[in-house]
């Protein structure tokens, strides 16, 4: 069945909920523990068996200014830094309001995680990620994706809020004043259930997983990867289009250029910035990896073969070694040992020649020709990942405002229905090079809890 606008109101028979939330990503449980902290009842309605999403694909790391672990490292950040850093990665394409808005909510989000539900946060430590001006990316100390998803779900749950699995979202009821009230969602066994509500938050990530969405939206994508969760399916602008909802920066995306193959696995970018060095199958190397992730995956695709190796040295794989993503696709296969450049240009299948000309030129302090410069040479023993560039998730999405209230196309808001995370537009602007690493949490966690504020204030004015 695919998403639908139900004219009307939800059956009668329909439970009352004050607050649907439509997905159980980090975005839909941070909206949930901070409206259970308010007192507010709240479901959270997951398509799946437990609540997962692209969140629990991620590497888990959330960029965040002036918060209580930065300031205990003695750390200097802040709002207006760190909304620098994203609106100068987006040459000042993001959306300046929802840049604000989330850059001020994302230290206190996490702050509070931390210091009224137990989820203990680290400082990324020893790199800087692309675009960032200070070390301002947090992740529990598993550092992964799944384990920040299931500290979230505990707390959720240890809040009071109510979780529902295997509810898969197709319905938004809205009446005849053009307010959303209800939904509806399948069941296991078939049957549709139905809630109304006084407000609806829609946190259903993307649409990376619509390949008719995909293509008409992402072209250069649509033979891609797609290295996210099934759930970005679409629905949030499906929706949007039959409310009449303006969408915004539907151009804007998450690439990853080291989706490791044939093991599709998600390699650090740690690997690169600590000074690893990606090369294609004539041994050259062909763009700034130091832009960030995101591009390079259009970089690598471009390359013969749509691949290219990711190659460092000992010193890089010391680091890489603290991050579990990075040991389980080693496991897999994925990491290669050369113990001199022979070796690694048999492994390539390129001229030695060419790949020494290509290493020589990584030399500490000088700019190379693609505008990288190096602290530091890489030497033998080398080890190498065959990586491509993948699609992870969308960055455009139903437009919203400061307080994530959808937004109809003449600009008004809706007040029943907000956005937020996957489903609403982000703050990378309108193309793959706008996104700053982090941005798909930042925009989880710090959208969630705008909007759980949002109809906290609604909830508690006067009827």
């Amino acid at each position: 069945m695919n998403p639908i606008i139900q004219r009307g109101r939800p059956p009668e028979d329909a439970p009352h909920i004050p607050v649907a939330i439509v997905g159980g990503g980090a975005c839909g449980l941070m909206a949930a523990i901070a409206l259970s902290d308010a007192g507010i009842d709240a479901v959270v309605l997951e398509r799946d068996a437990s609540p997962s999403g692209s969140s629990a694909l991620s590497s888990g790391f959330i960029p965040a200014p002036a918060t209580a672990v930065q300031k205990a490292l003695g750390i200097e950040d802040s709002v207006e830094l760190f909304s620098k850093d994203i609106l100068d990665k987006t040459q000042g394409t993001a959306a300046a309001h929802l840049v604000k808005a989330y850059a001020a909510a994302v230290g206190p989000a996490l702050d509070t995680l931390q210091q009224k539900h137990g989820i203990t946060f680290e400082v990324l430590d020893g790199f800087l990620y692309p675009g960032h001006s200070v070390r301002r990316m947090h992740a529990v100390h598993e550092k992964t994706g799944l384990a920040l998803m299931a500290q979230l779900e505990n707390a959720a749950v240890a809040a009071g809020a109510t979780i529902v699995t295997e509810a898969l979202v197709r319905q938004l009821w809205m009446d005849d004043s053009g307010e959303v009230t209800g939904v509806g969602y399948v069941r296991p066994d078939g049957n549709m259930e139905h809630l109304a509500c006084d407000h609806i938050l829609l946190s259903c990530n993307g649409f990376g997983g619509n390949s008719a969405m995909v293509a008409e939206l992402l072209p250069d994508m649509r033979d891609a990867t797609f290295a996210g969760h099934a759930g970005n399916d679409g629905s949030a602008i499906a929706w949007g289009r039959q409310l009449g909802a303006r969408l915004a920066d539907l151009g804007g995306y998450q690439g990853h250029g080291s989706w490791a193959v044939p093991q599709g696995a998600l390699i650090s970018w740690a690997v690169i910035m600590d000074g690893g060095v990606q090369i294609n199958a004539r041994g050259e190397r062909f763009h700034d990896e130091g832009h960030g992730y995101s591009e390079a995956s259009v970089q690598v695709l471009a390359q013969p073969g749509g691949v290219a190796w990711s190659v460092f040295d000992q010193h890089t794989l010391d680091l890489a070694h603290g991050f579990p993503d990075f040991c389980d696709a080693e496991n897999a296969g994925a990491l290669k040992s050369c113990p001199d450049l022979a070796s690694l240009a048999k492994l390539i299948g390129c001229h030695a020649q060419i790949l020494e000309q290509t290493l020589t030129a990584v030399s500490p302090g000088t700019t190379d020709s693609h505008g990288r410069v190096f602290t530091r040479e890489l030497k033998a023993p080398y080890f190498a990942i065959k990586v491509t560039g993948a699609l992870f998730h969308t960055q455009g999405g139903l437009d919203i405002d400061e307080h994530c209230h959808v937004l109809r196309k003449d600009g008004s808001a809706f007040n029943t229905l907000l956005a937020a995370g996957g489903a609403a537009r982000g703050v990378s602007g309108n193309a793959v090079w706008g996104y700053l690493s982090g941005n798909g949490l930042l925009s989880a966690i710090a959208g969630g809890a705008i909007a759980a504020a949002t109809i906290t204030q609604s909830q508690r004015q006067p009827a």
